[in-house]
């Protein structure tokens, strides 16, 4: 049995921009359980160049990564979209456990169930080297992004 978890498909303009920004918004909060829920329990993940299936792999993988990339501030930004599948562009912020400043560039194919749950998660990322001066991100971090803060494209990303 699952619990729906809205805007579900068949998208539209607004239901898939509207999940987009869920998404962000669950990531920039930093809660590995938290966000595992967006998932079904046996939801599949390439991220980067790790594969794996399943909630708790989700929790283990975020717990992990969020560790590691401290500061983390992320924008997401609709690309295309169909009835169940959702396509974005992203980049995050975060500073390493020496203290360097990096952007992570990349895109994410999503595959939703009938219940608004995501199924399949397809990521390529890369990162860039940045100076602190050269961020672009200035939020509090583990907030959501402000509603007045540039996207991805107005920020020429």
């Amino acid at each position: 049995m699952s619990t729906d978890r809205p805007p579900l498909p068949p998208f539209t303009l607004d239901t898939a921009r509207q999940k987009v920004r869920a998404a962000e918004d669950g990531w920039n909060g930093r809660n590995p359980e938290r966000v595992s829920m967006a998932y079904t329990e046996d939801s599949v993940w390439r991220n980067r160049s790790e594969f794996f299936q399943g909630r708790p792999a989700i929790v283990a993988f975020l717990t992990r990564k969020w560790a590691s990339e401290r500061d983390y501030r992320l924008i997401k930004e609709l690309w295309a979209f169909t009835d169940n599948r959702i396509a974005v562009r992203f980049a995050y912020e975060y500073q390493d456990e020496a203290g360097a400043w990096f952007r992570a560039y990349g895109n994410e194919n999503w595959e939703f169930d009938a219940h608004g749950l995501m199924r399949v998660r397809h990521a390529s990322i890369n990162d860039v080297t940045i100076s602190a001066e050269g961020r672009l991100f200035h939020w509090p971090a583990g907030t959501p992004r402000p509603a007045d803060h540039a996207g991805l494209s107005d920020l020429g990303l």
